[in-house]
């Protein structure tokens, strides 16, 4: 047995054999399925929660008193196609609950009743009882709404006893029905009525006491060897006497006569709305179609489905024009593999026209037809071909639904279309239309169905849809989504499994009146381009159908079934615009920064600092340290500002230059090569000089040259040890006055690291004593001196010849 816990789902025998179930429950309950397993008796382990239970399709042939009272919650009972003979209703009385009961399609001859208060559903149709098996105890169950009963004689005096129930659903299903008593049925009080016949079974009395029975009349399983009263007791039957306003014949066998009688009797009734499904018929016509009286009917609606044709001896020209002359509101001839269709040649009252799935062709229109009141045609499943020429039909009428699916339709160009402007829904889907159909479609339409045609792009000469609300393109050939620039009024669109790659943007900016999109299933390639439609879904209030699983990329290879929502595409990389502006903002930032690097740190000057020293780096790496030393011929370099000049003369020179040249001093101008910049120049003398000393001044921090000095004599890279810098301070200098560069000598002035002039003349012995010990180099190796005294000479011999080339800054 299985256990399975779901919303139950009636058995289809139950649904297509008998036509009628019950209301389905809405809370889920616990369905115990024991159908086809071959049982012979019920189950005794039943789950006691089960509501649902099914035992169809078994072996079973008798029900016992407690096989059921396990299961006090039952509501569903389906036994329907086992052989049970027998029924006592009080085998049930313990199923207080129980509302469905299906006992249809078994070997019932007998029932005992037993009252179930309960019971709305009730099915005893399609068993072997010779009379109706309804007794005084059926007629108390007054919350019975579908009574299913089969017998094979029916009585007066049988639905007497339910005469008073007021039921929605009679099913009457036979096996055998040998009589019938006239006048049985309309004693029944159900709204809808539904008889399947036995085969060989005159249906004439029962269809003309069902007309009189219920507003709702289907019957079932109608051939031609039933015997049929004569045609002047057909007229017999007063409308006053018929209820039925909708009246169904299924699985009809008949003779074109005897359909011709049919159709003739059920004119001048009560039925509004005729339909036979699944009928054949054919043979030699004895009657005079034009007899047939038009007139006194209620008549509104007539259709034909599935309709097969044996081989007969009549025009069918005669048929068509029996069927259109009846000029009634709604006429349907579907499935009737039907080549043509004749109108009367004078204006009909059709507003509904249904010829689907035929064989009708582009002769259809090339007749006059007068259809004044016309408002639906529906053409799918044809063999049409010229849109145009449908044009021109519907121009004539009032048109507003108009359906061509599924047919061989095309339109060129050089076509003329001229459509009604009353026509709001049109499908033209499973056709062999291309672009240029959108040259030929009605001005007013609304809604438009495309799919599965051969279209590739919407052309910019499209005409302006601007009534346009709905338009499904899907299965076509399309690159791109189109633009709304033609459909302004635009609000659902379906444009799936095209072959769409990126969609432009005159989409995204045109279309902002759509709110349900279906693009799924393309073949999209996730660029840059795709960004703004992928924003859609979360910037904007359209419905994307399908999304996310069904919107996936197929290029580049690398993002291949990835879906869209997953790809991130950074928005500068994207927006060139927006990258432009960013690189331009960048190098104006970065322009601006080396603007005030410049202005307020002396950027240049840095550079220039780093140049030299980068040139007297890779000079120094060449040179041993023994040649560095051979270079030196100088005690030490003086660097001053020319506003100290004359001090630097008459105080400092003649202080350390004593006459015995103990101490050589290494001035600016009295060495200056006209061979080499001024800073090539500074380079050579702070290399041959042991030390640098620098008189520092208001006068000193504000000199540029001063400043190149210090910074290379700081950054000396021909000295190993760091005490090669003497400072004299000369005049106080105020920390404000400093510049930034001068870092280095802003730290050594508040290290006091320097010798300071004294204002005092008494001190200035001691000034010089410590400024000789800071110097304390012996420079007197004979080559030394000897090369000296060289470049002494030719210094003096071309000394006249520089002056007009010294440094202007520090003189």
């Amino acid at each position: 047995m299985r256990l399975i816990r779901n919303i139950y789902i009636f058995c289809s025998i139950v649904m297509t054999v008998e036509g009628d179930a019950p209301e389905l429950p809405e809370e889920r309950e616990l369905m115990t399925n024991c159908s086809n397993m071959s049982l012979r008796k019920v189950p005794a382990d039943l789950t006691p929660a089960t509501t649902t239970l099914d035992l169809s399709y078994n072996l079973l042939f008798q029900l016992q008193s407690s096989d059921f009272h396990s299961v006090s919650k039952l509501r569903v009972l389906i036994l329907c196609h086992n052989r049970i003979q027998q029924l006592d209703l009080k085998t049930f009385e313990f199923n207080k609950e129980l509302r469905y009961l299906d006992l249809s399609n078994n070997r019932l001859k007998s029932v005992t009743w037993y009252l179930l208060a309960g019971l709305r559903y009730l099915d005893l149709s399609f068993n072997d009882f010779d009379t109706m098996p309804i007794c005084e105890e059926a007629g108390n169950m007054s919350h019975l709404e579908i009574l299913g009963l089969s017998g094979a004689k029916i009585q007066k005096s049988d639905f007497q006893k339910i005469a008073h129930l007021h039921l929605n659903t009679v099913f009457l299903g036979f096996r055998t029905l040998s009589h019938y008593e006239e006048g049985s049925l309309p004693i029944l009080n159900t709204t809808k009525l539904h008889i399947v016949l036995p085969m060989d079974t005159n249906f004439w009395v029962l269809l003309r006491d069902g007309i009189k029975t219920s507003k709702i009349l289907e019957m079932t399983n109608i051939d031609g060897k039933s015997q049929f009263v004569s045609y002047e007791m057909q007229r017999n039957l007063s409308l006053e006497n018929a209820k039925t306003s909708i009246l169904l014949l299924n699985k009809v066998d008949l003779l074109w006569d005897d359909l011709f009688l049919i159709l003739q009797f059920v004119w001048h009734t009560s039925v509004e709305h005729f339909q036979i499904r699944n009928v054949t018929f054919g043979g030699k016509a004895y009657l005079d179609h034009n007899s047939f009286d038009y007139s006194n009917t209620v008549m509104r609606t007539i259709k034909l489905e599935h309709v097969h044709f044996r081989v007969f001896y009549i025009q069918q020209d005669k048929i068509y024009l029996l069927l259109t002359k009846m000029d009634i509101e709604n006429l349907t001839i579907s499935n009737a593999q039907m080549p043509h269709m004749l109108f009367p040649n004078y204006p009909t009252k059709f507003q509904y026209l249904n010829f689907a799935n035929n064989i009708l062709t582009d002769e259809l229109f090339k007749r006059t037809i007068q259809l004044p009141h016309l408002k639906t045609l529906i053409l799918n499943g044809n063999k049409l071909e010229t849109l145009s020429l449908v044009s021109c039909f519907a121009n004539n009428t009032p048109l507003e639904h108009l359906d061509l699916s599924q047919n061989l339709l095309q339109h060129k160009n050089d076509e003329n279309c001229s459509w009604p402007e009353t026509v709001v829904n049109m499908n033209l889907s499973y056709n062999k239309l291309s672009d240029s159909v959108f040259r030929c479609l009605p001005k007013s339409i609304q809604i438009l169905d495309l799919n599965n045609n051969k279209i590739q792009t919407v052309p910019k000469e499209t005409i302006h849809l601007m009534a346009l609300r709905e338009l499904n393109i899907a299965f076509n050939f399309l690159t791109d989504l189109p633009g709304c620039s033609h459909f302004s009024r635009l609000s659902i669109l379906n444009i799936e499994m095209n072959f769409i790659l990126s969609p432009s943007l005159d989409f995204v900016q045109s279309c902002q009146e759509v709110k349900t999109l279906n693009a799924g299933r393309n073949p999209f390639r996730c660029t840059c381009e795709l960004k703004n439609f992928i924003q859609l879904e979360t910037y904007s209030e359209v419905m994307m159908v399908g999304w996310s699983d069904s919107y996936t990329c197929e290029y580049p290879l690398n993002l291949r079934g990835t879906r869209l929502k997953d790809v991130h595409l950074h928005e500068l990389s994207c927006n060139t615009a927006l990258l432009i502006v960013t690189i331009v903002v960048i190098m104006l930032v970065l322009g601006l920064a080396v603007a005030f690097c410049c202005l307020h740190f002396d950027l240049p000057w840095y550079l220039r600092m780093l140049g030299q020293c980068t040139q007297t780096w890779h000079r120094v790496r060449k040179t041993t340290q023994e040649q560095l030393k051979r270079n030196v011929r100088f005690h030490a370099f003086i660097s001053y500002s020319e506003h100290d000049s004359l001090w630097v003369k008459n105080e400092l020179i003649p202080n350390l230059e004593k006459e015995d040249g103990s101490i050589l001093i290494c001035l600016y101008e009295s060495y200056f090569d006209p061979g080499k910049s001024i800073s090539e120049n500074i380079v050579s003398f702070i290399e041959k000089s042991y030390k640098s000393i620098f008189v520092l001044s208001p006068n000193f921090v504000q000199n540029e040259w001063c400043h190149y000095e210090f910074y290379f004599a700081h950054h000396n890279l021909f000295h190993e040890n760091s005490d090669h810098i003497i400072l004299i301070l000369l005049e106080p200098i105020p920390f404000y006055c400093i510049p930034t560069r001068y870092h280095k000598l802003k730290a050594l002035l508040e290290k006091k690291a320097y010798l300071e002039w004294p204002k005092d003349r008494r001190k200035c012995g001691l000034f010089w004593a410590n400024l000789r010990a800071a110097i304390n180099v012996n420079v007197s190796a004979t080559r030394e001196m000897y090369e000296l005294q060289t470049f002494t000479e030719l210094n003096e011999e071309s000394r006249g010849s520089t002056i007009s080339l010294m440094r202007t800054d520090c003189l």
